[in-house]
């Protein structure tokens, strides 16, 4: 059985501007282009990173951007079916955490997926309550 990666929006980011940590994120996708990993991302963690783009360049780049992204072997997950939801709610409760990285830690639980973050400050404390695996990209 293949591992299953689910990205949070900082893990794209990171890759994108070749930040520290990026060659981690390509290596993931590289994986899962010779199919040894399936990768998935959450439509609400894909629109920030969109939003990100949109900030520091324009819409335009952003729908570039996107669109490669979307020629990926990435699984974008479209909305959030029930458990993910309920889980969801209850990870932001909880922990406090941004409505993204709950559904991205939602995407996991349910779906018994490995985490691709750098935001330590918000997944650690989740990381050792939960059944949450986490690949620290950087």
């Amino acid at each position: 059985m293949r591992d299953t990666f689910v990205l949070d929006a900082c893990a794209l980011i990171a890759m994108l501007a070749n930040e520290p940590g990026a060659e981690n994120v390509r290596k993931i996708i590289l994986d899962a282009i010779h199919r040894s990993v399936y990768v998935k991302i959450n439509q609400i963690n894909l629109l920030e990173v969109y939003y990100k783009i949109c900030n520091v360049y324009d819409q335009d780049v952003a729908n570039k951007i996107i669109a490669k992204i979307k020629k990926l072997p990435i699984e974008i997950i479209i909305g959030l079916k029930e458990k993910t939801f309920n889980e969801a709610g209850r990870i932001k409760s909880k922990y406090k955490v941004p409505l993204g990285d709950s559904i991205a830690v939602a995407e996991c639980i349910i779906g018994n997926s490995i985490l691709v973050t750098s935001d330590h400050n918000d997944f650690e404390k989740i990381e050792k309550n939960e059944n949450l695996t986490i690949n620290w990209f950087r």
